[in-house]
């Protein structure tokens, strides 16, 4: 069996590899560790540098992803700069920021980067569609949970428990990349 490294420590993010690429014939695994990031204006340059830097230090194939929420009417805000925002401003910063703006459209951008010793990162992207709330609602998540409602529901996802939650996030990404192993044998 192949085995691959994801660089991370969320849980969801390694199963959701797991569910992808264990039936190809892959195992993965994890590690959580600091890696080397890039400033740059997206996600997915972050992504590929962080994978090339892991690889790198670990000699081996690895998984690393970068992701954003994007704020259609803020023209794209926080993108890549999500984290650091959800750190200063949080949840009731955004909110008051799209105060009385009527197009709260916004998607959540993820991009995973597959690496191998001696190669350059190949990019898998996912969106997740949705709008944020007018103001925080549930008790089951962590930072934009409380705000972001996905596509098709009427509330935020930290109104509901991990496994439903789960099931709204794309997954194209994971699907795209074992469509790429698969296809590498």
């Amino acid at each position: 069996m192949k085995k691959v490294t994801y660089v991370t420590g969320n849980f969801a993010k390694i199963e959701s590899a797991k569910q992808a690429l264990n039936p190809l014939g892959y195992e993965v695994d994890n590690i959580k560790m600091e890696t080397s990031e890039i400033q740059a204006d997206d996600v997915t340059e972050v992504a590929k540098h962080s994978a090339k830097w892991a690889c790198e230090k670990l000699g081996k194939p690895v998984l690393k992803n970068d992701s954003g929420l994007f704020v259609n009417a803020l023209k794209g805000f926080p993108g890549v700069y999500t984290h650091y925002v959800d750190d200063t401003l949080g949840e009731d910063g955004l909110l008051k920021l799209m105060d009385g703006l009527e197009d709260r459209t916004a998607y959540f951008k993820e991009s995973i980067a597959y690496c191998e010793p001696g190669c350059e990162p190949v990019v898998f992207e996912g969106i997740t569609r949705g709008i944020i709330d007018t103001k925080k609602s549930g008790t089951n998540g962590w930072s934009w949970d409380f705000v972001f409602i996905p596509d098709g529901e009427d509330q935020p996802l930290a109104c509901f428990e991990d496994e439903k939650k789960w099931s709204f996030w794309s997954q194209d990404a994971y699907k795209e990349l074992a469509e790429y192993l698969e296809n590498k044998k």
